[in-house]
């Protein structure tokens, strides 16, 4: 049979928004497992057309700036936000959320949270800060999410201290203690899971993160 099949078409449609970074097969198979009508565009007429948004991405703060800018996705992206479309950013997506990151100074982020994306410090004689001994800078590998909000959408059906896989040098700093749904300790707490209103960030690579981030997808498709 040719097209899609009748349950394929009933099913949200997500795009996947293509600004040149990051590896979006993996994410589009893993979308298309929550249950979503996958489509991957960097066009921004039909992003204005989107009912859901996931903004991937891998690499540096700058280029991925910059590769938004060049596709004329900023304005979109902030519009698609203000009139309730709800969008979801994993890793360096979840970052360019922000208003700034120190991983690229004098580069303003999509300012759709307050907020900034530090880099890891820790004192290579003491390990500080924290208790977590000699950390190595990226945090690469499993760890652990700590709800901060049980009841948002987007952790529904999450069992308490589940894991996930991490792979970055920065993590989000948000300037408002209620956008934080959920945090990772590396050395120090950080916020992991960041929500408001229809506007969704996580530092992890949910398509990498087996179960756990499967339900997470599962639930931006149907929940949020």
């Amino acid at each position: 049979m040719n097209g899609l099949s009748l349950e394929q078409k009933d099913a949200p449609e997500v795009i996947l928004v293509d600004y040149g970074v990051g590896n979006l097969r993996s994410v589009e198979k893993a979308l298309a497992a929550a249950g979503a009508r996958v489509r991957l565009s960097g066009d921004a007429e039909v992003l204005r057309k989107a009912g859901k948004v996931l903004l991937p991405g891998v690499g540096a703060f700058g280029d991925g700036m910059r590769g938004l800018q060049e596709r004329g996705l900023v304005d979109v992206l902030q519009e698609l936000v203000r009139r309730g479309t709800p969008l979801l950013g994993i890793c360096l997506g979840m970052q360019l959320l922000f208003a700034a990151s120190e991983e690229a100074p004098g580069c303003p982020g999509l300012g759709l949270l307050p907020g900034e994306a530090r880099r890891f410090t820790f004192d290579e004689d003491t390990g500080s800060p924290g208790a977590a001994g000699r950390l190595k800078v990226p945090q690469t590998g499993w760890n652990q999410i700590l709800a901060v909000q049980e009841n948002s959408s987007l952790l529904q059906g999450l069992p308490e201290g589940s894991y996930a896989y991490f792979n970055h040098s920065y993590y989000c700093d948000p300037g408002q203690a209620g956008d934080v749904l959920a945090h990772t300790d590396y050395g120090c707490l950080y916020a992991s899971i960041v929500g408001r209103s229809n506007l969704y960030g996580v530092q992890f690579h949910p398509e990498k993160s087996q179960a756990v981030g499967l339900q997470i997808l599962r639930n931006f498709v149907e929940r949020c």
